[in-house]
């Protein structure tokens, strides 16, 4: 790998640092360690280094240099703590800390109890839980900021990429097997009855609620919502805006400590209690009962999606106006259907494609359809349909297949340089400490600040 190259590369691992889940820094006993790099006001930790490594490592990345890896770290603070003094970049602390919460409440329905996940994670108390997830999200939030604010301009020209292509032909890797996948999905809809049913049962716990029970046992009992039955059913620190519309309305249209009636959202039914209400912000408790459909919805789901793919197959109408008719996955649905790749194109790679989908794929050429089948979207069930759009074997990268690909690699490329005149720009007016354990690495940009021999 050419030094250019590599420079693209480790630059590169700036946006994979931020995509990385929040489970894969949150590693135990990694809070409290040792100081590697001080920039500006910012600190990369020790364990900050060894967690990019191991997950860049788990990425299948072959090169795990701890001194290129810190030094992307280094670079990524950087952009944070300029980020933070950028007027034109929005402070959104309010809106991070309650996004920090809303996290900790997540991760914490998948415990029996706080002790237990304080426990697996190594932290002392839950402040200190909620610090270390929201210091990730405003390193994510600003260093994304920073980053796009740099390279907003950045583009490159037809000959600019041709260029690039003949200067690292051989070096470019060989495209994996892929394919093009559209899709059509709709939810399965509940009948009349089971509405009802789902209605008596929130009013029956509400009257057991009004007799004497609390609202907070009765969550924990019957909510179905994962992220606050086992806080009882409380959200705190709201903000307008931050829930499904149907549940903010009948919030707010409450007074405190008053129970809503039964109200229907995207996620199934719920009554409310408006715990307290100050200006933009509010705390409510809920209890949710899923719209979990029956087997007999499902099917009738099935086949409703089996007379949409007879009218494709009949040439009634084609795949893509079916997908704006009848969809309801508001991410393809105005695309003709197609499923994006994690490069955002509309390739897919297919080792990458989840198992279900692969079953239902198996036997199938170009231009086939699926029979209707059972998957899951945001927790909720769904059926599908999916066409098999194009098919494309293993292959070396050329001009002719793949200059969209090539293209985004260019100016991947040339956004990584304006990264670095960034950062080469603000070395000699920023505060940077690295630890001596650090000194025999060989940094590419100039951190410590040593006289240029001449």
């Amino acid at each position: 790998m050419t030094n250019k190259l590599k420079i693209t590369f480790l630059l590169g691992i700036f946006m994979m640092i931020f995509s990385s889940n929040m489970n894969a820094q949150l590693k135990p006993g990694e809070l409290v360690d040792g100081i590697a790099a001080v920039i500006g006001d910012e600190i990369v930790l020790e364990s900050d280094v060894n967690e990019q490594m191991n997950y860049a490592k788990q990425q299948g990345a072959s090169e795990t240099d701890k001194c290129d890896f810190l030094e992307n770290l280094i670079s990524n603070k950087l952009l944070v703590y300029e980020a933070k003094k950028d007027t034109l970049i929005e402070n959104r602390s309010a809106a991070i800390k309650e996004q920090a919460n809303a996290k900790y409440r997540q991760l914490l329905s998948q415990f029996p109890d706080e002790k237990t996940m304080l426990a697996a994670y190594k932290f002392r108390n839950g402040y200190e839980m909620k610090n270390a997830i929201e210091k990730i999200d405003v390193d994510q939030y600003y260093g994304q900021a920073k980053y796009q604010r740099i390279t907003e301009k950045a583009d490159v020209t037809p000959n600019e990429v041709t260029d690039f292509y003949n200067l690292y032909k051989m070096q470019l890797p060989e495209v994996k097997d892929e394919i093009s996948l559209a899709q059509i999905m709709i939810y399965p809809k509940l009948t009349d009855a089971h509405k009802e049913d789902l209605i008596k049962r929130l009013n029956k716990i509400k009257q057991d609620i009004a007799a004497g029970e609390t609202f907070e046992s009765q969550a924990r009992i019957y909510s179905e919502d994962e992220g606050s039955a086992a806080n009882g059913g409380l959200y705190k620190n709201i903000s307008k805006g931050q829930m499904v519309k149907p549940f903010e309305a009948a919030a707010l249209n409450l007074q405190e400590n008053e129970i809503s009636e039964p109200i229907e959202s995207e996620f199934g039914y719920h009554i409310i209690q408006l715990i307290r209400k100050s200006g933009k912000v509010y705390d409510a408790r809920h209890i949710l009962l899923k719209a979990t459909p029956t087997d007999d919805e499902m099917k009738t789901a099935k086949a409703k999606l089996d007379s949409i793919k007879k009218l494709v197959l009949d040439g009634k109408i084609t795949f893509k106006d079916a997908a704006f008719k009848f969809s309801e996955d508001k991410k393809t649905k105005f695309n003709a259907g197609i499923i994006s790749g994690a490069d955002g194109s509309d390739k897919i790679e297919r080792e990458s494609i989840p198992g279900s989908i692969t079953y239902e794929l198996a036997g199938l050429n170009k231009g086939d359809i699926t029979s209707p089948f059972e998957d899951e979207d945001n927790k909720r069930k769904v059926i599908k349909i999916i066409k098999l759009e194009d098919v494309i074997p293993a292959h070396q990268i050329t001009l002719e297949t793949d200059y969209n690909r090539i293209k985004q690699m260019a100016l991947n490329k040339k956004r990584n340089e304006m990264i670095e005149k960034f950062v080469n720009s603000k070395l000699p007016t920023t505060f940077i400490s690295i630890d001596g354990r650090y000194d025999n690495c060989k940094f590419k940009a100039n951190w410590k600040k040593e006289s240029i021999k001449k």
